[in-house]
């Protein structure tokens, strides 16, 4: 595998962070703004802050197409940023919502996106070309708190929303009059606005940390804070039956709080343990196959205990000298991976990550 790429940018976390279409520029949060670093060379430099928001910024993305990049906030707004003669200009999205923003897509498309809140709703933004402005349609039933996550279908309609009342979700954000009618699917035919195609809860009924489709949009994954990962795959029968499959893979591991499928078959999480681990299988069932840094060799289930590292260290009399320094890339917790090349059939082919330590890290698959 090729060496990873390592941007330490700042001794700051990074709570969220996109790459546009070209992967020249890069935007990540800090605090109340977010930065954006232009490729010079090998290195991401500094070019400009977008500054408006006037609490914690908690989302972050850039739509490849277009190049416009929405940011979402603590202070309860959103904003939609584009360039106009060589600055970025914000214009402020009518979210509605009386709690934090937490977590913020595009859809692929780019007519809309979605702004997860601790108003337990889902603000749907789309652009209302009348007014000249972004407005926004609620889905509220029947999540019971925080969104944590989010992940768009590759249609562009549905949408998967994972929370802390420990339920990832599938609902339809069919927005009439901006949305074409999608295909039959294995979420359903008819998606008028706020269906809910699908409602799942993991085992030990912890938080969901993160949710993501695959490729082709007929499974959803989620990891949840007891460290497990689930997949599911819906009945082609129709929502109402139920799930052809759902399979949690429970780990030793720390909890996962970003995960993404590199294939049909493969899913690559990360987390509290610093550093990303892949999982491979199908319907037929799931295993943990390794990690990307391949530190710990493919066999990893990581069962050393808090009391065996103690005895370890008991028996040398000491402990290690250098025991601030992990043996991984990343020195914290990784907050949120993303795609960084995707070939055909929706095959990444190299990923990117960042973290507490204030790093973004673009890995090969």
């Amino acid at each position: 595998m090729a060496a990873p790429e390592i941007h330490h940018l700042f001794h700051a976390p990074i709570a969220d962070h996109s790459f546009s279409a070209d992967r020249r520029t890069l935007a990540v949060v800090r605090d109340n703004n977010v930065e954006l670093y232009a490729q010079s060379g090998n290195k991401f430099t500094l070019k400009d802050e977008l500054k408006g928001h006037d609490k914690t910024v908690t989302g972050v993305d850039i739509a490849p197409n277009s190049g416009m990049i929405v940011t979402c906030s603590q202070d309860r707004n959103a904003y939609v940023w584009e360039l106009v003669n060589g600055s970025f200009k914000p214009t402020l999205v009518l979210l509605r919502i009386n709690r934090a923003a937490t977590f913020v897509r595009w859809s692929p498309n780019e007519k809309k996106f979605a702004v997860g809140s601790g108003a337990r709703l889902i603000a749907v933004c789309y652009f209302e070309e009348e007014n000249d402005w972004w407005v926004s349609k609620h889905l509220k039933k029947p999540i019971r708190s925080t969104i944590t996550s989010l992940a768009w279908h590759p249609n562009s309609v549905l949408l998967a929303a994972g929370s802390t009342d420990s339920h990832a979700r599938v609902f339809s954000g069919f927005v009439k009059g901006v949305d074409e009618r999608p295909e039959a699917s294995v979420w359903g035919e008819r998606l008028p606005f706020n269906t809910v195609c699908g409602e799942y809860l993991n085992d030990a009924a912890g938080w969901v940390h993160s949710v993501c489709f695959s490729p082709s949009g007929n499974a959803i994954a989620f990891s949840s804070h007891d460290s497990s990962i689930t997949v599911v795959y819906p009945s082609p029968a129709g929502p109402e039956a139920p799930p052809q499959a759902m399979i949690n893979i429970s780990t030793q591991l720390l909890p996962f709080a970003s995960l993404i499928w590199s294939s049909e078959t493969e899913i690559i999480a990360a987390g509290y343990d610093c550093e990303a681990f892949k999982f491979r299988g199908d319907e037929s069932g799931w295993q943990i196959s390794g990690t990307v840094e391949q530190q710990r060799g493919p066999g990893i289930a990581k069962e050393e205990s808090a009391l065996q590292m103690f005895k370890q260290m008991d028996l040398k009399g000491k402990s290690n000298k250098n025991d601030t320094q992990l043996n991984t890339t990343h020195q914290n917790t990784i907050n949120t991976i993303r795609a960084y090349d995707v070939g055909s059939g929706g095959q990444v082919k190299r990923f990117s990550t960042s973290g507490v330590d204030g790093r973004v890290v673009v890995w090969t698959v």
